[in-house]
């Protein structure tokens, strides 16, 4: 299969790149504002994409989610979205594509963190009386915070127990409120990705943990994603479905 790449210059594009040879995908164009001048496979807008493709993978920054599900819906390809960040508005755009044309949109490509939200909301049911936090800690050069997958740890929790609210970053004078999901970022380093999630009374605290030591991860995930896509009906799908659909 042929893939188209948003994305490409940065480093997950990269990485989705440099992983699709060895599982005969083919990455037959990439568009990034930032691609070089002349580069024989990347070009720096959708209007410029003359070559035929078979799936589109997005992992570029969150105000480009209006032109590549506008480019993904006129061409009627399918998209794999991991780009995280978006807007209610970009959302929206990306949920109104899905109404045309099969799309996987997470903030994780990891199978490990599929799992994991499985089991968050498996604790968050069985012990109702927990206190809950959320610590996600990645690379300096991550811009949103929190993390797209810390907050949809968090409403997986919520869809458990929907009386509970996310406090992002406490600080200052301010006591810990019993509905509330805390949540907080780290930001340091090459850290690649790492999310906990404690669930703590005054006799004990379980921790669910998903560390991922590569990006290698994701890109793998995204791969499995558009060969998954292709030749599904229109709507929106996730991880789990890729899980399940491998059984």
């Amino acid at each position: 299969m042929r893939i188209l790449i948003s994305g490409y210059c940065g480093q997950m594009g990269r990485e989705i790149a440099r992983l699709a040879a060895g599982r005969n995908i083919e990455v037959a164009c990439g568009v990034d504002v930032n691609a070089p001048e002349n580069d024989p496979v990347c070009v720096r807008s959708f209007d410029e994409v003359t070559v035929p493709v078979d799936c589109v993978v997005d992992f570029s920054f969150h105000t480009n989610a209006f032109a590549v599900t506008d480019f993904a819906v006129k061409n009627n390809l399918p998209l794999a979205m991991g780009t995280t960040g978006l807007t209610q508005e970009e959302k929206a755009a990306v949920e109104a594509a899905s109404e045309k044309i099969p799309v996987l949109f997470t903030s994780n490509f990891s199978l490990g963190v599929a799992l994991m939200n499985e089991l968050v909301k498996i604790a968050a049911r069985v012990m109702p009386d927990t206190e809950i936090e959320i610590i996600e800690a990645h690379h300096n050069r991550k811009a949103d915070a929190p993390s797209g997958t810390a907050a949809t740890l968090a409403e997986s929790i919520i869809s458990v127990r929907p009386e509970l609210h996310v406090n992002c970053g406490r600080s200052g004078m301010c006591k810990r409120q019993p509905d509330e999901i805390g949540v907080n970022s780290i930001r340091m380093g090459n850290i690649v990705g790492m999310h906990e999630v404690m669930f703590g009374t005054e006799n004990q605290t379980i921790t669910i943990k998903h560390e991922a030591h590569s990006r290698s991860l994701f890109a793998e995930g995204a791969l499995s994603a558009a060969v998954f896509l292709c030749g599904k009906a229109p709507g929106a799908y996730t991880m789990q479905d890729l899980v399940e659909g491998s059984l």
